[in-house]
């Protein structure tokens, strides 16, 4: 079968996949595009994605091959535990697996397959917290777009307008 290095189209824009004899080893929210894809993703694949972004309730089950130490395997694992909609915080899950919350937040930084590795509901006692090793910008936007999408956020709302709003009326 081989080694598939495929884009997505998805609704957070191009999504790298990196699929290796029908295993997913890795998926990449800013890939390079310049090199090129070696094919299309594999059905199975491509299929857990579409269903995942039509519906945030949506649980993979996609076969993986994650690339790790031993800690950052257990993170993973734990994280995977972690059901649509729901969220913990880094200092959970260090409880939960017996280390630091500084420790979650590397593992959940080195995680190959991030949506499919859910990282995103890993949280901050107080805030979203980062993500893929952003504490703001691009990435931190697709951890909020990815918790609202699972109904863990309230929907956006939309922008105030800039003008400002009398708080009194003059007497006409």
């Amino acid at each position: 079968m081989g080694i598939v290095n495929a884009l997505v189209e998805t609704p957070l824009g191009s999504i790298g996949i990196l699929v290796e004899d029908g295993v997913l080893r890795g998926l990449d929210l800013e890939p390079d595009r310049t090199t090129g894809s070696s094919g299309a993703p594999p059905t199975l694949v491509r299929e857990q994605l579409m269903a995942y972004f039509e519906d945030g309730s949506h649980a993979f089950g996609l076969p993986l091959d994650l690339q790790g130490t031993a800690f950052q395997i257990r993170v993973w694992e734990a994280l995977r535990e972690i059901p649509p909609g729901c969220t913990v915080t880094y200092g959970e899950l260090a409880r939960q697996i017996g280390t630091g919350a500084r420790a979650i937040g590397g593992g959940c930084r080195a995680n190959p397959c991030p949506i499919v590795v859910p990282c995103h509901r890993v949280v901050a006692g107080k805030g979203l917290g980062g993500f893929a090793g952003d504490s703001s910008g691009r990435k931190l936007a697709v951890k909020r777009w990815l918790l609202r999408h699972e109904g863990v956020l309230p929907p956006a709302t939309p922008p105030v307008s800039k003008r400002p709003v009398p708080l009194h009326r003059p007497p006409s």
